[in-house]
């Protein structure tokens, strides 16, 4: 017989459920108070108890490295959606700002540059999938003559990242009601044309891959 390798068993649907809740819970945890936040406090958030939470997840690193997964995916999903959906290329680009920012994708970076391989393959695949649905809604924008030419697909990941990037810390909850004011105030500034000049040049993915 062929030598198949043995795929991982599905889950039964009450163990796919808690798994989501864990993964949920953990992502609204950490963005308030970062990715050191109590393993016992997101099994409670979630519902489960610690022992839920440890067969689901082997540790910390794993965790939050499914987090980074499921935040990367469902925010490709903002942006194929707005793509097939909004006929209007600006639109399209506005639909998916602010649903980047209710999946809270600035809470990514550290998560990633932190506690994640840099290596991880499957993690990586993500980055590409998310970095090449971003550039072809800022493209279409381009195409459409809407988004001033100035601003590169690095300029606009900057932007939304660090707009929708909160601070670690109770204290700082406060400032979400003010996100998709502010994003809105960003987007009618990369509208084309443009009122002003740009200093320096735009930034490009290759740019914020290199390291600081």
């Amino acid at each position: 017989m062929p030598d198949v390798a043995a795929k991982p068993p599905r889950l039964r649907a009450d163990a796919h459920r808690n798994r989501e809740r864990i993964i949920t819970a953990a992502r609204e945890l950490f963005v308030v108070f970062g990715a050191e936040v109590p393993l016992d406090e997101i099994a409670k958030r979630a519902g489960v108890g610690n022992a839920t939470l440890y067969r689901h997840f082997a540790d910390r690193r794993e965790l939050i490295r499914q987090v980074s997964l499921s935040v990367m995916d469902r925010v490709i999903g903002h942006a194929i959606a707005a793509a097939e959906e909004e006929p209007d290329a600006f639109a399209a680009l506005s639909r998916f700002t602010h649903a980047a920012a209710d999946e809270r994708i600035g809470a990514l970076c550290p998560l990633l540059s932190e506690h994640i391989d840099a290596d991880d393959p499957e993690l990586e695949a993500a980055k590409v999938r998310l970095e090449q649905a971003t550039t072809d809604l800022v493209s279409r924008a381009h195409t459409s003559g809407q988004l001033r030419p100035d601003v590169g697909v690095g300029d606009f990941v900057v932007a939304i990242t660090q707009l929708t990037r909160p601070l670690p810390g109770a204290a700082c909850v406060a400032v979400d009601e003010f996100t998709h004011r502010h994003l809105q105030i960003l987007l009618d500034g990369l509208r084309a044309p443009a009122p002003s000049v740009l200093p320096g040049r735009s930034a490009t993915l290759a740019d914020l891959r290199r390291p600081a």
